[in-house]
């Protein structure tokens, strides 16, 4: 490739890693400009680290035909197991072993035998092949995300020959850098959904990051903890606490997230969610939903644990609905995207007394009454509380224990939230 057409593509590589195309469509378009200059590519292959609870990181594909593959995938930890095995065996680890950033391969050598998938690559007609891997520097590096890693394919006998690895050379950095910048995109809000919540995460990232930005808004607020956590914590081996509390979190959330609520904050063994929208009576719906999908995941998550001889518990759910002020919250330097006012005080208030009153769901008498009358039905009064540190008494419901108890019953609840 000559030096005009390739000056071009990394002008290309850097306006579109500018304007954030995703991965896959720059390695695309970088292997089809590559081809349409001359340099006979098959296969070009990208993998980079990332920082996920999750995912170790993520890689994308192209081929000059159609395979089954996927040009986009994610893949987990390579510690242990099939992909710990498959990673020792890859070309990337015994260049890192070496302190190799480039290798070459002919595939036609019985020695390339040895690495993984590129016995596979060579029935498929590819026969030379060549890796890279690009580092960063210390400030560069987020996690895991300390590299990028490549490796490049030809159809051609004689291989990419000086000129078309000079080539690769030039660019694949260039490459390497716009697919980084797209990365730490995706870091960034892998990073905000995780510890501030979905709609806080986009309301960030949106620029709303000033001290004392907030807006006033209706919600349904959702506060949940577990049942004797304490006295549980405290007859279980101090490397069983962090588990016991994440399996219940995580029943938790999936339902909070799964009926369209957003968690705002995990305060030990509570959580503080919200559900928004322009109709609060839907808003509502979702928290029963929520709540119902909550005890299901529960009830799988409690057989588990006592097949495993494991500590179980149950969790308390206060529902309530008021105006709060949504947005940042705290120090120049140390904010927090939260909920604030004192409807957010009274749900915290409503879940405790679900011990008074041994109920495992509690919602305030605003909460009821703006249901519609088929829902009210299924919220039944358990009497009028003074909640503490809040000024005025209030009537407190729960649902009807015949729902438990009653297989119509139950079955004509679960329509009504369906519905």
């Amino acid at each position: 490739m000559d030096l005009k057409p390739r000056l071009q593509l990394m002008n290309w590589l850097v306006s579109q890693g500018l304007t954030g195309l995703p991965e896959h469509d720059l390695l695309r378009g970088f292997c089809e400009r590559c081809r349409a200059q001359g340099l006979d590519l098959s296969r070009g292959t990208v993998f980079i680290d990332t920082l996920h609870p999750i995912f170790e990181g993520r890689g994308f594909l192209w081929n000059d035909t159609e395979t089954d593959e996927r040009d986009y995938f994610e893949y987990g930890s390579s510690a242990e197991g099939e992909l710990a095995e498959d990673w020792r065996r890859s070309v990337f680890h015994h260049m890192l072993e070496h302190g190799d950033g480039e290798l070459q391969i002919d595939l036609a050598d019985d020695a390339s035998l040895r690495f993984s998938r590129l016995p596979a690559l060579a029935v498929r007609g590819h026969r030379q092949s060549v890796a890279f891997i690009h580092h960063f520097g210390e400030a560069g590096t987020m996690g895991q995300m300390d590299c990028v890693y490549s490796y490049w394919l030809t159809r051609r006998p004689d291989g990419f020959g000086e000129p078309g690895l000079a080539a690769l050379r030039d660019l694949v950095p260039v490459l390497g850098l716009a697919i980084k910048s797209g990365a730490q995109v995706d870091i960034a809000r892998t990073l905000g959904r995780v510890y501030l919540g979905r709609d806080a995460s986009e309301q960030v990232l949106r620029g709303k990051i000033s001290r004392g930005v907030t807006e006033r808004i209706s919600a349904v607020l959702w506060f949940s903890d577990l049942r004797g956590s304490t006295a549980i914590s405290e007859s279980i081996a101090p490397d069983e606490i962090i588990p016991f509390l994440n399996d219940y979190a995580q029943a938790s959330i999936d339902a909070i997230h799964e009926m369209g609520g957003d968690v705002l904050k995990l305060i030990g063994d509570g959580v503080l969610a919200v559900f928004t929208g322009a109709d609060m009576a839907l808003a509502k719906r979702r928290a029963l939903r929520a709540e119902h999908r909550f005890r299901l995941n529960i009830a799988e998550l409690n057989a588990r644990r006592i097949a495993d001889n494991r500590p179980t518990t149950s969790a308390y759910v206060g529902l309530h609905i008021g105006e709060v002020f949504y947005g940042n919250i705290g120090a120049e330097d140390r904010l927090d995207f939260t909920v604030v006012g004192p409807a957010v005080n009274e749900v915290s208030r409503i879940a405790s007394m679900c011990r008074s009153v041994d109920r495992e769901l509690l919602a305030s008498s605003d909460f009821r009454n703006g249901l519609d009358p088929a829902g009210q039905r299924y919220l039944v009064s358990t009497g009028r509380f003074a909640l503490r540190g809040i000024g005025h008494a209030q009537d407190l419901y729960t649902l009807d224990p015949g729902v438990g108890a009653d297989e119509a019953l139950a079955g004509r609840y679960e329509r009504y939230l369906a519905g």
